[in-house]
């Protein structure tokens, strides 16, 4: 949804910045960022996205939504709000005291399930959140996402899980809009296609 691409890029919860990278935790070098917590704070795009992720989901078909934390925990938990359905979330790993949960919220064995992200990158603390609503006897319908960098990466690392996922908006959406509103020159544009296909191989070409 390119509406979606235009209010992420308006409220800077995607940023984008060739000529001066950014950089991520695991070290590499990008020159996009995203941090869709930020959209909670606007009203507006806040009500865009829910109403984006009502659209793409067939309430017959789920019977939990859940939220990765921490960033999937509220747009998901809006989202099992205004489908009248249960809603859990799935720590990154069980805590170390109390009961020891991974999974916050009441799982029945054989609910399906919604996994609500808000960003795709490689997918694996997503499907990480999968597999431990797999392992608690749930079964996941799919992984939906606000938005996905697109990586060559992530289909192959859902494939290997078996697993599917879809975003509100992608990183071509994103790159038509920045294009359109001439928010990046010709070069940058470039720069951020040879980001995508190939992360790693650009970070150390920039670092280099």
């Amino acid at each position: 949804m390119k509406q979606i691409a235009e209010a992420l890029l308006q409220i800077e919860a995607v940023t984008l910045s060739p000529t001066e990278p950014y950089t991520w935790s695991s070290g590499l070098k990008s020159p996009i960022y995203c941090d869709n917590r930020l959209t909670l704070s606007f009203p507006n795009v806040r009500q865009v996205i829910v109403d984006g992720l009502v659209k793409s989901v067939n309430p017959t078909e789920v019977d939990v939504i859940a939220g990765t934390a921490t960033a999937g925990i509220p747009h998901g938990a809006l989202l099992a709000d205004r489908l009248g359905l249960p809603f859990i979330y799935v720590r990154s790993s069980a805590k170390g005291h109390g009961k020891g949960n991974q999974i916050e919220g009441k799982l029945e064995a054989g609910a399906r399930v919604l996994v609500i992200e808000d960003l795709l990158s490689t997918g694996m603390s997503s499907i990480d959140a999968a597999q431990a609503i797999r392992e608690a006897g749930g079964e996941v319908t799919r992984i939906q996402a606000i938005f996905s960098y697109g990586l060559p990466v992530l289909e192959k690392n859902l494939a290997d899980a078996n697993l599917s996922a879809t975003s509100l908006t992608t990183f071509s959406e994103l790159i038509e809009v920045a294009e359109n509103t001439g928010v990046l020159n010709r070069s940058e544009l470039d720069s951020l296609r040879d980001w995508q296909e190939d992360p790693r191989a650009w970070s150390d070409l920039v670092t280099s």
